[in-house]
């Protein structure tokens, strides 16, 4: 049994997670100062875990330590390829061609680079709203026009507006469809159905079909992903992204997988790969030995993320009643609709920020459009700390007279 109560100190480690939130939530400096000291919030924000990064994770990376050398490296082996390779087949039963796996040192960056290969500066990309932050910073990189989709919400699920999408991808100057599978930040594992309609809307306009999978294995006990390469198993411009960064908490060690059907592509894009197809003989250790070996931790993960969901879910009912939640089908993510207990609030970040010492994300300035009202609490955590943090909210709601 692994320990997902352990409270871990990562001060002192430059983690963004309590370095960097100045910056990246309010776009501010150290000047921003808070009626808390920084090692006071309660720190539900970025999407990376609290949680310790697997032993059998750890282990390899030592082992390869052990080698002594760090020199230049690329992935050469066919070891890689058949670890994940094996982990797609019985997770998702879902396979690729070697030849189609490519590698990034992360999923945004391959965002960057692949939208700078398929659109136009004078052309367009198409999402789904609300959306994740970095979809909207990849247009903006690459000086393309971002086209948003609001999804249907009802009652706290979120359903696909197929009619709205359609119209969307007919404009001729959009060339990318930037899905994402689960979907962040709502949760929804899309069916086989969804799936299946999307791809065939890329394909009516000739669209490249982007799916970015990383919350993949990041879902409730029960459900079983389904891959867009699955769902669509020709559609010869589908580019897939996966990595094992989000589920095994290793982001730091920067590494993706891309899979790229259209040759043409792939090419292009290892040739226009900024790093020129190095990688850190560390994070590719780490990611074999996480396909490999870490099938036992994330089924307890999971069981832990239930139960963590379930807490929060009833906490909410009973103290936030005018709050709209439902626990999300993938992801460790919960997104809630405060608006109606915040009718005066604009900026949640701040208000948490300040009034409870709680760090956090939410709406549309922190997401792509449809997202006002919304705040998104991270739950990779041992419960302890979310407890705490409900509390402070709860306090900070009373203190100010909102969400009677």
């Amino acid at each position: 049994m692994y320990n997902f109560d352990e409270i871990i100190e990562r001060q002192g480690t430059n983690a963004l997670n309590t370095d960097g939130f100045r910056d990246y939530i309010f776009h501010a400096g150290p000047e921003k100062t808070f009626p808390y000291k920084d090692d006071e919030f309660v720190r539900m924000w970025v999407a990376d875990m609290e949680f310790a990064t697997p032993d059998v994770i750890r282990d390899a990376i030592k082992e390869r330590i052990d080698k002594k050398i760090f020199g230049y490296s690329m992935v050469y082996s066919d070891d890689y390829y058949q670890a994940f390779s094996k982990w797609c087949k019985e997770k998702y039963n879902w396979e690729f061609l070697k030849e189609e796996l490519c590698f990034s040192p992360g999923i945004i960056p391959a965002l960057y680079q692949l939208i700078e290969d398929l659109v136009g500066k004078d052309e367009k990309m198409l999402v789904m709203t609300p959306g994740y932050g970095y979809f909207k910073h990849a247009a903006e990189y690459n000086k393309v026009e971002l086209v948003k989709s609001p999804l249907i919400e009802t009652d706290g699920y979120f359903t696909i507006d197929f009619e709205d999408l359609e119209k969307r991808a007919t404009d001729p100057k959009v060339k990318v469809l930037l899905w994402c599978n689960p979907h962040n930040p709502s949760g929804r594992m899309w069916t086989m159905e969804d799936l299946k309609k999307v791809a065939e809307i890329a394909k009516k306009n000739n669209l490249w079909l982007i799916s970015d999978e990383i919350h993949c294995d990041l879902i409730r006990k029960g459900k079983k992903h389904i891959p867009m390469g699955l769902a669509e198993p020709e559609y010869n411009k589908l580019i897939t992204c996966m990595s094992a960064s989000k589920t095994f908490n290793m982001a730091g060690l920067m590494f993706s997988d891309i899979i790229i059907r259209n040759e043409e592509e792939r090419e292009r894009f290892k040739e226009r790969d900024k790093i020129v197809g190095f990688v850190n003989p560390l994070s590719v250790a780490a990611h074999k030995a996480a396909y490999e070996k870490g099938g036992q931790w994330l089924m307890e993960l999971r069981e832990y993320l239930d139960q963590n969901f379930a807490y929060v879910k009833a906490y909410l009912d009973q103290n936030f009643p005018e709050a709209k939640f439902q626990i999300p089908e993938a992801t460790y993510l919960a997104w809630v609709n405060m608006g109606r207990c915040l009718p005066e609030i604009e900026d949640f970040p701040d208000f948490f920020a300040n009034k409870a010492g709680v760090l956090l994300e939410g709406g549309d300035d922190l997401f792509v459009g449809n997202a006002k009202g919304y705040i998104r609490l991270n739950l990779a955590m041992p419960r302890s700390i979310i407890e705490k943090g409900l509390n402070r909210m709860k306090e900070a709601l009373k203190e100010n007279q909102v969400c009677k």
